[in-house]
């Protein structure tokens, strides 16, 4: 049997080499290093006696021999399928190391917060193991403490209060402890802990003070009010050797000029001419491999030494020259063909244009901005366009030499540079070069794709509205533009456009015969079938006739027939929408007059429509027909060519703005009260589009006429507030029109005898948008012979709707309010089978001996209720004694029988050159309304 044989000490090249396995087996796995206790450490640095002591650690020293590892938990939790296997594999590790914290496991307390930190990135709660970052951090080991402050970073927010040492001796963990404060900072820990960081910023290794450095800029980004205390120090950090101090330091810097303009003139007077000197010795720097990017030293030092420059040099002239030769040097020799140099190049061209500088450095800055647009990285050119949007508002004759690489990049295949070149293109437009430029936009329309269209529709015509040099120009930039995208178009163009066209009286010709061409090319653009149709119902003879040719325009040759054609094209066409139709419909009836060979085709075609399943072309084609049948002796003088349109509705043409109306712009009306009419557009009182709308708002003197031609025929005194009685001799009708014709007006002939006595009772319309208007005249505005004429013209043979207060129960009337000035009473009624609805009969009495004008009643009422006013009997109030005013109300209560009405009220007029407002409440309604 052999002797047993004593283990012998190993000698020292054996234990080395057995310690660098070891080491370079934790260093793959990084969390593991920080389970190596401090013994160990000690005693791989230790003296030779106790190498002994090292054998047997290493060879009984297992960190992972009881528990789950954290490998083990980051595999189990990586193996999971679903969400379910994820949240129980979590939710048993986090019970294990509850456990763990319950019985006080120091052994394995780092292991357990390694896994805790891994669970909380995966958004997991962890808060039950807050407290061992703490216990950790106050251990005496490196790794604990190193992990507990990792932990503390994590886990915890600057709402906890924790103890952190800068004076520790160990300087490995005062730059946790700075790491950790730099994270997790509050206000108060940092006014503590200012003097402490400001004191390490001067350490003797550079470690500490780039982390210290790292930390005073969380410290006066919470409590600006320390940045004093940091001038100098962060000045002293200028002058490191050591790019890692160095960058800290300028970073540093920067953010100090940024909260404290003390900070701010003090790097002015002290330290531009080091950082000019640093940053020229950074560009010259021959090859360094430890701070090598791309073949250029340290970029980041590069960039940030710009940034600070550029914050020094805004609006100071004199530190702006110092560093007005560096810059060009840096502008010059940073080579370009990587992305370390376009850094530098975009952070160079942004110091340039934020410093005070003469035209030549901003040329060259721009001249690089029109290198980076040639560039094939798309993010590259991005950025390029990015800056030369800032770069227009400096220099626009620097940036308009690059023009064609910009409209370049407007037909790029990227939409985001696409879009960022239109925008760019739009900034260089002006008077000397408009016509180029859309010329380019609108090549670029007709290949750019569908989703592209409307952006670049709306550029080219807000361009053109702004800068056109003459209408001709105007008009046939237009047309191209509806020829290509006319379904992009928004209707404000459009509108415009017919307003020019109508002030360009030497161009209807042209226009009309261009509108025709486009129009026989292409039926699917719907804003520009609106405009030929409506220029054809214009000036249609002009078309036929050929008048008004231009040198520049060919012959065409157009019949009658074909005319019409054109527009039996557009009301027949299944794609296009009502409006285009309706205003197809008006252009027909217009032409009835222009073209009288074509009249009974005309009305073949408004026939047809008078049973179309669109209620406004059945309402539109029983109204001409009747017209076109029965009152041929007006016809023509309400089909006339409309009056040039008012051009002051493009007041914001040459401003660069769409001729729109502002909502903020819109007032109470002058004349009837009730409701605030905005003011309508001149196109829209052409076109008389949205007929619902207007008969809501019509005027008390309104007439079907007026609703079908919107016209503004409202009588005199409709306006003045007093009623007049038809003049004896005059014909009804016509005062009604305000048409000058005087065969018919020297006529004694009575409305009765104008209208027909016989009824189509044939008329498949029964309830026209016209009776609104009509059953809304106040008693005194019309006489019933008038209306009764007016009723045989409308061809509608229904009763006339009894007055409200015929039918239904009565109610006792109420003083709804009353004050020292004005008196108003309810009067109410209702109709059998509608309880929810009342009506309301409002009586205005003047108790002063003023006058007031331009009296407005307005009210509200709650979400439950649904209020209609119609118009007042007038504006003008008399005064006391004199008579009174009236206005009809309509209220709809939704929950009838549970809530009862109430209502706030606004009387707005003026006295005496006075304005006056009054309000208040109804609170005295009937329970039963």
């Amino acid at each position: 049997m052999l002797p047993a044989v004593e283990p012998q000490p190993l000698s020292i090249a054996k234990l080395k080499i057995e310690c660098s396995r070891f080491l370079f087996f934790l260093l793959q796995f990084p969390v593991r290093f920080l389970f190596f206790s401090k013994s160990s450490i000690d005693l791989i640095g230790s003296d030779l006696s106790s190498l002994h002591q090292f054998q047997p650690f290493c060879a009984t020293m297992n960190p992972f021999s009881s528990g789950t590892r954290l490998r083990d938990m980051i595999r189990a939790i990586r193996a999971c399928k679903t969400a379910a296997e994820e949240r129980a594999v979590v939710r048993k590790e986090c019970a294990a190391i509850r456990a763990a914290i319950n019985e006080n496991d120091q052994d394995y307390r780092h292991r357990n917060l390694a896994k805790l930190m891994f669970i909380h990135m995966l958004g997991y709660p962890t808060h039950f193991g807050q407290m061992e970052c703490l216990k950790l951090i106050a251990s005496a080991g490196f790794p604990e403490k190193r992990i507990g402050y990792l932990g503390l970073m994590l886990l915890l927010d600057e709402r906890q209060e924790v103890l952190i040492d800068l004076n520790h001796s160990n300087q490995y963990i005062v730059g946790l402890a700075l790491c950790a404060l730099g994270n997790i900072s509050s206000a108060e820990m940092a006014r503590d802990l200012a003097p402490d960081v400001e004191r390490l910023l001067q350490f003797r290794d550079p470690n500490i003070r780039k982390k210290a450095a790292l930390c005073s800029i969380r410290i006066i980004k919470k409590v600006p009010d320390l940045a004093e205390n940091f001038m100098y120090p962060a000045s002293s950090l200028l002058k490191e050797k050591h790019h890692g101090v160095l960058i800290t330091g300028v970073q540093l810097c920067t953010d100090l000029c940024k909260v404290s303009s003390e900070a701010l003139e003090h790097f002015r007077e002290n330290c531009i001419e080091g950082l000019v000197r640093t940053l020229r010795e950074l560009a010259n720097s021959p090859y360094s491999p430890e701070y090598d990017v791309a073949g250029i030293t340290d970029p980041f030092l590069h960039v940030r030494l710009l940034k600070l420059l550029r914050l020094l040099g805004e609006g100071d002239v004199d530190a702006s020259d110092c560093m007005t030769d560096i810059l060009a040097q840096v502008a010059s020799r940073t080579e370009s063909n990587k992305n370390a140099g376009n850094a530098i190049l975009y952070e160079c061209v942004e110091t340039i244009m934020s410093i005070e500088d003469n035209g030549g450095l901003r040329v060259l800055a721009i001249n690089i901005l029109g290198r980076f647009l040639s560039n094939r990285d798309n993010n590259i050119r991005y950025v390029g366009l990015n800056m030369l949007m800032k770069a227009i508002v400096v220099d626009a004759k620097a940036v308009q030499r690059h023009r064609a690489t910009i409209l370049e990049c407007v037909k790029d295949s990227d939409a985001s540079i696409q879009k960022r070149a239109l925008e760019l293109v739009y900034l260089l437009v002006n008077e000397s070069n408009v016509k180029p430029l859309t010329k380019e936009l609108i090549e670029f329309l007709e290949v750019s794709d569908q989703e592209f269209k409307g952006d670049i529709t709306a550029k080219i015509c807000s361009l053109v509205e702004k800068f056109s040099p003459e209408k001709i120009w105007y008009i046939d930039q237009m047309l191209k533009v509806l020829s290509e995208a006319g379904n992009f178009v928004k209707d404000e163009v459009w509108h415009a456009l017919i307003v020019v066209i109508s002030n360009a009286s030497e161009l209807h010709g042209y226009t009309v015969r261009a509108l025709y061409r486009a129009f026989q090319a292409s039926t699917e653009q719907e804003s520009l079938v609106r405009v030929a149709v409506w220029c054809i119902g214009e000036y249609g003879d002009m078309l036929v006739n050929n008048v008004g040719m231009l040198d520049i325009e060919e012959p065409i040759t157009v019949a009658e027939s074909d005319a019409v054609d054109a527009i039996e094209v557009a009301i027949k066409h299944h794609r296009l929408d009502l409006t285009t139709k309706a205003m197809a419909l008006i252009s027909l009836f217009k032409l009835s007059s222009r073209f009288p060979a074509c009249l009974e085709r005309i009305k073949d075609i408004i026939v047809q429509n008078k049973r179309s399943l669109m209620l406004e072309l059945q309402q539109r084609s029983i109204e001409f027909s009747c017209i076109l049948q029965k009152h041929q002796n007006i016809r023509s003088a309400l089909v006339e060519r409309m009056p040039v349109l008012d051009e002051s509705t493009l007041s914001g043409r040459k401003g660069g703005s769409l001729p729109t109306v502002p909502t903020s712009a819109i007032a109470p009306c002058n004349l009837p009260n009730g409701v605030a009419e905005p003011a309508a557009a001149p196109i829209g009182d052409l076109l008389d589009l949205s007929s619902d709308d207007v008969h809501a708002s019509i005027s008390s003197g309104g007439d079907f006429l007026q609703d079908l031609l919107s016209i503004d025929l409202s009588p005199a005194s409709a306006a003045s507030g007093t009623s007049q009685p038809p003049k004896a001799g005059t014909n009804v009708l016509l005062d009604l029109l305000s048409i000058g014709l005087p065969a018919l007006a020297e006529s004694s002939s009575s409305a009765l005898d104008i209208l027909p006595s016989s009824q189509d009772n044939e008329a498949p319309l029964a309830n026209l948008n016209g009776l609104a208007s009509i059953s809304s005249l106040p008693a005194n505005a019309t006489s019933p012979a008038s209306s009764a004429g007016m009723m045989d013209l409308l061809e509608v043979f229904g009763p006339i709707p009894q007055n409200h207060e015929e039918n239904g129960p009565a109610y006792p009337s109420i003083v709804a309010y009353e004050s020292s000035s004005l008196r108003i009473t309810f009067d109410f009624s209702k109709q059998p089978g509608n309880p929810q609805t009342t009506f309301i009969e409002a009586t205005f009495t003047n108790l002063s001996p003023n006058v007031y004008n331009e009296f407005l009643f307005q009210a509200a009422v709650p979400k439950f209720l649904q209020l209609h006013l119609d118009p007042a009997s007038s504006n003008i109030l008399p005064a006391s004694g004199n008579g009174s005013i009236t206005q009809s109300l309509k209220v709809t209560n939704t929950q009838h029988g549970k809530k009862s009405l109430v209502m706030r009220i606004r009387i707005a007029y003026k006295t005496n050159e006075k304005d006056e407002l009054e309000e208040g409440q109804i609170n005295n309604f009937p329970h039963d309304l």
